[in-house]
């Protein structure tokens, strides 16, 4: 993996992958990067939290190695698991051929081969890197996955009992994103790098619409974002849309054949545009007043 040697060459290695930043977000990632510390990322959902790590993977040219969290994940989930089944099958081979009775230390031994060890998330990342980690929606865990994650993160460096201390050669890259729905504790925070991911501004969201989804026209990307825009900062939403709404919304409209936008279209294809039906009712009534000639 090279790393890039500036916050002008990490912006150009994500525009080439159609992820635009700004000179913040590209910062934070530099740095990241050649201070070899983790990155949180928080923001509201459809921000581009996820794909940032995603780009960076492509960019680096490395594998991108995904954890999800979910309330209830244990390390068992992020680190490994033994392959019972498979454990089984070699025990009924051993004792087929006799093996089973003759070293019955040596027989347990081997159960505990690598070759039975399933990886999950965090030690694939720690195995494979480098490699882009991304630990993602992390405030949807609870505490006690919080401390475990701390535990790795400052060592990089997992000990299993039955083969011994798996250690990274190389520290991944580390990504969590976090969509804030609890607050996460100091002391992961301290261990990381900062990052808050905002809507984008009008040029940049028109950019990035048209980098993402070029089959859409120059026209109706302007005006999809305009829309958007205005519906985030003057509608009371449940869920304001993000920018993965932006582009899902805009290529629904391509996909009817719209070069612009209209009423009747644009009502038509809300369903990529907002998720909540109170939302819906917000956004085509305040469409009848932007769109309505």
């Amino acid at each position: 993996m090279q790393t890039p040697s500036s916050v002008a060459e990490v912006a150009e290695r994500l525009g080439a992958t159609g992820y635009l930043c700004d000179d913040d977000l590209a910062t934070v990632a530099y740095l990241s990067l050649v201070m070899q510390r983790p990155l949180l990322l928080e923001g509201e959902p459809g921000t581009g939290k996820t794909a940032l790590a995603e780009a960076l993977a492509v960019a680096l040219d490395v594998p991108l190695v995904r954890l999800q969290c979910y309330e209830g994940i244990d390390s068992t989930q992020a680190l490994y698991d033994w392959d019972f089944p498979r454990q089984v099958l070699h025990l009924r081979a051993l004792e087929a051929t006799g093996g089973a009775g003759t070293d019955l230390a040596e027989a347990e031994k081997s159960l505990y081969d690598e070759r039975f060890l399933l990886a999950r998330p965090v030690l694939t990342a720690l195995q494979q890197s480098p490699a882009v980690l991304l630990v993602d929606e992390v405030d949807r865990a609870d505490d006690e996955f919080e401390a475990f994650l701390l535990e790795v993160l400052s060592t990089y460096q997992v000990s299993i009992p039955e083969l011994g201390t798996i250690a990274a050669a190389t520290p991944p890259v580390v990504v969590l994103t976090s969509n804030r729905t609890r607050e996460l504790h100091d002391a992961l925070k301290r261990r990381c790098l900062y990052h808050w991911i905002d809507h984008p501004g009008l040029e940049r969201e028109v950019a990035i619409v048209r980098s993402r989804a070029p089959e859409v026209s120059a026209v109706l990307a302007e005006q999809v974002v305009g829309v958007v825009q205005r519906l985030r900062s003057g509608v009371e939403l449940e869920k304001p849309p993000g920018v993965a709404e932006t582009l899902d919304w805009a290529r629904a409209l391509q996909h009817l054949g719209a070069t612009e936008l209209d009423l009747e279209s644009s009502a038509r294809t809300l369903g990529a545009l907002v998720k909540y039906r109170e939302d819906a009712d917000r956004v085509r009534h305040a469409l009848d007043q932007m769109l309505r000639p």
